[in-house]
């Protein structure tokens, strides 16, 4: 069955795969690459992500590792297949950060997405509006364009997957009270607020929680954060988002993968309930438009 995971998480999968399969039969990278008479270099990097896997290389592999069932073969070349199509976010190299792309190629393909954010609406949940206006003095009129055009293709491209990924946000009551493009439409924040409403009323997979002023300081003020989890042999994804490009993504067993989990749910814990916070973004759109 083909996936619509993305290149990305299609080849993390597989590579986790071919890893487990080895030590499985309890092999090393050198003794593999022996018996098939590759560099060691080879394995390494077909391992480690740097070099793509061709149809022909998997299957000596899947041989070496005793991988007999057509079923399991061919979905591991489906994989393989997957991970070698071109993304659909290679359009912005050199326009972003590569590891803030990289972590959209990752979050194409997750299974389930948490955000915190105190300062501005999430992307996935942003307005083209919106976005263009969070731009505006940053960089040039094309960049705006091409930074709202980014946003939206990737709401748009979850959407088309079969199983779209959970979504669960939680954003500080300071985001939904500025005024965010007052000075160009003051509809821009109300219609923003709105929409967010809305989709939370209306899609299962959606759920935004604020964080009142009430609930006063909390551990969402050292920064935005995003988990990532997927379906899959795949370990978490930590994404911490930086100023002037200082981003930084955390996979594997980082420590900080754990204590920001923990984070979220201590943020959930003095969020307002999932009703409560769609009454308030609707209350704030009309203090916004009065």
């Amino acid at each position: 069955m083909t996936s619509d995971q993305g290149p990305i998480v299609q080849s993390a999968l597989l590579r986790a795969e071919l890893v487990r399969l080895r030590k499985e039969k309890k092999l090393t990278q050198d003794q593999v690459a022996r018996q098939l008479e590759w560099s060691p270099s080879k394995l390494i990097r077909v391992e480690g992500g740097k070099n793509a896997i061709t149809r022909t290389d998997l299957q000596a592999l899947l041989r070496v590792y005793d991988v007999n069932s057509e079923g399991r073969q061919e979905r591991l070349q489906s994989l393989a297949r997957g991970a070698r199509e071109p993304a659909w976010w290679n359009t912005y190299r050199g326009e972003f950060d590569p590891n803030f792309l990289n972590y959209v190629g990752y979050s194409a393909g997750a299974a389930y997405i948490r955000q915190f954010h105190g300062s501005v609406v999430p992307g996935l949940i942003q307005t083209p509006e919106y976005a263009e206006v969070l731009a505006t003095g940053k960089v040039s009129e094309q960049g705006r364009a091409l930074g709202a055009k980014l946003r939206i293709q990737r709401q748009q491209e979850l959407a088309k997957r079969q199983n779209p990924p959970r979504q669960h946000y939680i954003i500080d009551e300071a985001v939904i009270r500025r005024h965010v493009g007052i000075k160009i439409d003051p509809a821009i924040m109300p219609a923003q607020l709105v929409r967010i409403a809305d989709a939370a009323e209306r899609d299962d997979l959606l759920t935004v929680r604020i964080v009142p002023f009430k609930a006063g300081a909390h551990l969402g003020l050292e920064g935005p954060f995003s988990l990532l989890e997927f379906d899959g042999d795949l370990d978490d994804i930590l994404y911490l988002e930086g100023r002037s490009g200082a981003s930084l993504m955390l996979t594997g067993d980082d420590d900080k993968i754990p204590e920001y989990r923990d984070t979220f749910e201590l943020l959930l814990e003095q969020s307002l309930p999932a009703e409560k916070s769609i009454a308030l973004l609707r209350q704030a759109a009309e203090d916004l438009m009065a």
